[in-house]
Order: C-alpha cells, then sequence, then structure tokens
C-alpha cells in the first residue's frame, strides 16, 4: 500500500476538517469580540464572566471539551427527562472549537483594541461621535488590522487542532487515517497520509499569512508612504502586530 492512498483516504475527512474550522473561527470571532468587550467593560461582572469564560476554556484541552459536549450533555439533560440527542456529532464539535477559539480570540482582539492610540478614541469623542459610533468607525477598523495576521494564525491552529475532534466520534482527516489503519494494519502509510493532508492546507495557508503581516506592517504600508506621519503610523502598526504576534504564540504555548 502506498502512502499516496493513504494521503487520499485522509483527504476524504478534509471537507470536514475546513468546514469546521471555518466556522469555528466564526463563532470565535463573533463570542471573542464580545467576551473582549467585557473583559475592558468598567461594568465589574462582565470582566468577572468574561474571565472566569476564559480561564475555564484555556484550562480545559479541547478534546475534554468536546467529549463533555457531544455525549456529557445529552446524557445529562436525558436522566434529566429531556430527551435530546444531538443530530449530528459535528454540531457539538463545531460549537466546542467555536467556543474554544474565542477564549483565544478575545486576548487577540483586546490586545488589538488596546494597541489603537487612546487619542483616536478622544479625537473621535471630540467630532461628537458617541463612545458606540467612535468604536465602530475609527477604533476596530484600525484595530482589525492589526489583528488581521493573528486571526489568520488562528485559523491555522484551528485546523491543527480538529484533530482532536476524532475522539469524538466527527471523521475528519485524522479519523480517515485511524479507519484506515485499523482496517488495514498499515499504520505508517495511514498516518504519514494524514500528516500530507494537514500540511496541504497548513503550509500555504502559514504562507499566506506570513505575506499579509509583511503586506500590512513596515515593508508594505513603509512603501506606500507619502511623507513622515504615514511613516510614523507604519513604525508605529508594525510595533504593534509584533507585539501582538508574541502575546499570541504566548497564549498558544498553553494550549
Amino acid at each position: 500500500m502506498s502512502i499516496w492512498f493513504g494521503f487520499t483516504t485522509a483527504m476524504k475527512g478534509a471537507p470536514y476538517t475546513i468546514g469546521v474550522s471555518f466556522f469555528a473561527v466564526i463563532i470565535g470571532l463573533l463570542l471573542g469580540f464580545v467576551l473582549a468587550m467585557m473583559r475592558m467593560s468598567r461594568i465589574w461582572p462582565f470582566r468577572i464572566i468574561s474571565g472566569i469564560y476564559i480561564d475555564i476554556i484555556r484550562g480545559t484541552p479541547m478534546v475534554v471539551q468536546a467529549l463533555i459536549f457531544a455525549y456529557g450533555v445529552p446524557q445529562l439533560l436525558q436522566k434529566s427527562g429531556v430527551p435530546f440527542r444531538w443530530p449530528e456529532l459535528l454540531v457539538p464539535c463545531m460549537l466546542v472549537c467555536g467556543m474554544n477559539s474565542a477564549a483565544y480570540m478575545a486576548e487577540i482582539i483586546r490586545g488589538g483594541l488596546q494597541a489603537v492610540e487612546k487619542g483616536q478614541m478622544e479625537a473621535a469623542m471630540s467630532l461628537g461621535m458617541k463612545h458606540s459610533q467612535a468604536m465602530r468607525l475609527v477604533i476596530i477598523p484600525q484595530a482589525f488590522r492589526i489583528i488581521l495576521p493573528s486571526l489568520g494564525n488562528e485559523f491555522v491552529t484551528m485546523i491543527k487542532e480538529t484533530a482532536v475532534l476524532s475522539y469524538a466520534g466527527t471523521v475528519e482527516i485524522l479519523r480517515r487515517a485511524a479507519l484506515l489503519s485499523a482496517a488495514t494494519f498499515e499504520t505508517f502509510v495511514a498516518y504519514i497520509g494524514a500528516a500530507l493532508a494537514y500540511m496541504v492546507f497548513t503550509i500555504p495557508l502559514s504562507k499566506l499569512v506570513l505575506y499579509m503581516e509583511k503586506k500590512l506592517s513596515g515593508k508594505g504600508v513603509k512603501a506606500k508612504a507619502e511623507d513622515t506621519s504615514s511613516m510614523i503610523e507604519a513604525e508605529e502598526l508594525e510595533k504593534d502586530q509584533e507585539l501582538l504576534a508574541d502575546q499570541t504564540a504566548a497564549n498558544r504555548e498553553g494550549r
């Protein structure tokens, strides 16, 4: 049996892997924004709730979270008299990945919002904007520009982390490889094929993220700078992105 056969077999699970990763990042981005705003809120219950959520999610392995949602929650509800079952195991796995991603996205978004100069908010308020208008029209667009490379890195990381969903019964790339290994006893071929299948997606995406990071940071912005103020803005943006990238890398080490 050839490695090519192992690769093509593993690739049959790619739609599940990419689909779960994509929707998980979307869910993580939306929920992460809410959590980031709660963390920055002046209302202390919001800060406590968001802090507890982030600590719990980041303090437990995602495979444990997936097993709780996929099998633990339905059993608990059934014992309580609620006839609940997931229509597809893909649903709880997608929710778990999104909730897990949100805990890390919240710190990325919060770092991006805090990286925007406070003078930007003051200038917007002086023009008569409300706080919500200033956030929507001035602060968030600048913060998104800063965190965009980190969001790309989160998507790449999520593709690799969906491997743990094989333990919850989702037939993604790793699960396909495990089934092939169990059926043929060709362990090396099966798992090398899975590794190659992940690399097909993660390496090009990593290169794309690196290109985006360079485009948005010093080289891309400085090349278009026409005066001193734009050069200063480019240098500040580059520093903010480097700082946020370091924070994101440090957070990932806890995964």
